[in-house]
């Protein structure tokens, strides 16, 4: 099976065009990614075809493979990537099977066949659902710093929590300007006629950033009226899409984006990438108003060849190097409130003061339940 190893990925990286929190990658890198992807849903894990399983040499590094399953916006540095295999010994694999949302389903359709040894990009929002499905093995990391074990699920060890961010609306600033429309500020204001046709927002039935959007609403509105306000949003021109590389890169049309909706589902952190060196205003602007903080996790793969690789890859994720280098690479916050931020984002990408929040109980009791109802009533 075709396996999107580490020289791939370099390669990947030297021809991207970076965009906040994901890379849209360019045409001949999107069919290397898919020839890397193509033909099977699973990677192997030292059965035929697969690839070695670690162990420990006489060092006591570890040696062979550690394959690392990620949603498709997961980036750290290259050198840190090298780093890493050089200190444990072990050789670096990388795959990406879509979102958040998709990560989860694959990580669940394929238990008995693991995908790889450790995944990272399952967020609050899907968490209980790996979980409850036995995807992931005990493991608590030595590595998690203090700020972080707020973030930590109660009753289980089995997902560490690497960064957080809010996902929330964000907004084409020169289009608006342009149009002489001011911009919305709510929730409510995009049920406004003059806004018909112009949000963008992911489905959260296959999006992580769009079923947190959804919650955002769920918690806005209650359980009286965030469904209700949803056919507001159909009946105003909302558009709905799978991802958000799709949303963001393809219909804003702010960022490298050449599409026509000047309001798009992305992140708090987004309009920071947006600052050209120099400049000291931000294109697009995230309406604050409208977020949901997200935390993303990483858990070892139950049944995994290479657990202690897997082990070795979420300290890795947890240390200082590279809590300092998620920011810039996938523009999210670490979750080690300690390490040193960049410049631009304490004026360009702010946390919301009151993100909207949902009670992790009522997300695992009725998170289907709503997406389905959402369907109904928005895609029919």
């Amino acid at each position: 099976m075709a396996v999107f190893k580490l020289a791939e990925r370099n390669l990947v990286r030297r021809n991207s065009v970076k965009s906040p929190h994901k890379v849209a990658l360019g045409a001949g890198v999107g069919a290397l990614a898919a020839l890397a992807l193509a033909g099977c849903s699973v990677i192997g894990t030292g059965s035929e075809g697969g690839s070695q399983s670690g162990s420990e040499g006489p060092d006591g590094a570890g040696s062979g493979v550690v394959q690392v399953v990620t949603h498709d916006s997961f980036h750290v540095s290259e050198e840190l990537i090298a780093a890493f295999e050089a200190d444990s010994g072990y050789t670096v694999e990388l795959s990406a099977p879509g979102d958040g949302g998709a990560l989860v389903n694959q990580l669940i359709l394929t238990a008995d066949s693991p995908l790889g040894d450790v995944a990272y990009g399952v967020d609050n929002s899907f968490a209980s659902r790996a979980l409850d499905e036995g995807v992931f093995a005990s493991y608590a990391s030595p590595a998690l710093p203090a700020s972080a074990e707020q973030y930590v699920i109660e009753g289980s060890d089995a997902l560490t929590p690497i960064d957080i961010g809010d996902v929330c609306l964000n907004v084409d600033h020169e289009w608006f300007a342009e149009a002489g429309i001011d911009e919305p500020e709510n929730f409510e204001d995009l049920l406004d006629p003059q806004y018909e046709d112009l949000l963008v927002v992911t489905n959260p039935a296959t999006s992580s950033p769009g079923l947190a959007f959804l919650l955002a609403t769920v918690g806005a509105f209650g359980e009286d009226g965030w469904l209700e306000y949803w056919e507001g949003l159909a009946d105003n021109g909302l558009k709905v899409v799978d991802g958000w590389s799709d949303a963001y890169s393809v219909d804003f049309s702010g960022s490298a984006g050449e599409g026509d909706r000047p309001i798009v589902l992305s992140y708090s952190t987004s309009p920071a990438f947006e600052v050209g060196e120099g400049e000291t205003e931000a294109p697009t602007g995230a309406l604050l108003n409208t977020c949901f903080r997200q935390v993303e996790y990483a858990g070892v793969i139950a049944g995994a060849a290479n657990p202690e690789g897997g082990q070795a890859f979420i300290d890795f994720l947890l240390s200082d190097e590279v809590q300092a280098d998620i920011p810039e690479q996938m523009y999210v916050y670490p979750v080690n409130d300690q390490v040193e931020l960049p410049e631009s984002w304490t004026q360009f990408a702010p946390l919301a003061d009151d993100p909207h929040e949902v009670d992790p109980a009522d997300i695992d009791a009725r998170r289907d339940e709503w997406i389905q109802a959402w369907t109904a009533a928005v895609i029919g």
